[in-house]
């Protein structure tokens, strides 16, 4: 299968030396067909080598290594130009950690040109929709995550039910319309910000449910301040948003 045909799965990695090894087996035993870049920020318990010695003898995983926890918005931009660059039909992000469960890989991409509804550009896997959820949050944490995807569908004009969310499957050819360099976040409001351009560019967008879970091994790289720029940047964006209508 050429690449343009196939998908990229592309996985943004700091310290994941515990996940990341399981989580390649079980992504290449539901879609054998795909193909797996890691975008590693320079890890120090040998997430990237771990990569590079895997890929001596399986050709369908790459490793990006840069020099050190850049973002994981920058990461993901990485990993969409590596897909523009070599001609993939779908770029497909997800997590490290098992919060985005491999056995939802067919559906993401089975979504994107259905058999018996219309064809999307954007692929979400959702926990806002019926059947999706989230498994391992308080209370507190959840409702954040809702007033937040309210808070982004608000200012930014957003549809989808779950605009944080990283498990998504991209049209390459949509991608190959956005000027990176225009995209501000370099951490986790890059989820919200990216649907807003892909919008711009008349994306059509899907979801599909998921059970987020969270992450049983490793620790959570997201702080309090991350959260709050990924605010300032939301409203930013709101902001202009509105003044150019």
């Amino acid at each position: 299968m050429s690449e343009s045909e196939k998908t990229l799965v592309t996985i943004a990695t700091y310290n994941e030396i515990d996940n990341i090894p399981i989580l390649v087996d079980e992504i290449f035993k539901v879609v054998p067909d795909v193909d797996i870049l890691v975008i590693d920020d320079n890890s120090p318990d040998g997430t990237g080598r771990w990569c590079d010695d895997r890929r001596r003898s399986d050709q369908r995983i790459d490793c990006l290594h840069r020099d050190g926890k850049l973002g994981l918005g920058t990461a993901i931009i990485a990993g969409m130009r590596y897909g523009i660059a070599r001609g993939y039909k779908h770029v497909l992000n997800m997590d490290a950690d098992f919060s985005h469960h491999p056995r939802y890989l067919p559906t993401l991409i089975d979504g994107m040109d259905p058999a018996d509804g219309e064809s999307v550009d954007v692929m979400i896997g959702s926990r806002y929709v019926p059947k999706g959820g989230v498994e391992g949050w308080p209370i507190r944490r959840q409702l954040m995550s809702r007033c937040v995807n309210l808070y982004a569908r608000t200012m930014l004009g957003l549809k989808s039910k779950d605009c944080s969310g990283a498990y998504r499957c991209y049209r390459t050819e949509l991608l190959a319309k956005l000027d990176f360099d225009e995209i501000r976040s370099r951490g986790y409001s890059f989820q919200e910000e990216v649907l807003w351009h892909l919008r711009r560019v008349s994306a059509r967008f899907g979801e599909t449910p998921i059970i987020f879970t969270d992450r049983q091994r490793g620790s959570s790289k997201i702080d309090s301040k991350e959260a709050i720029e990924a605010l300032r940047i939301i409203f930013a964006l709101g902001i202009q948003n509105i003044t150019s209508r």
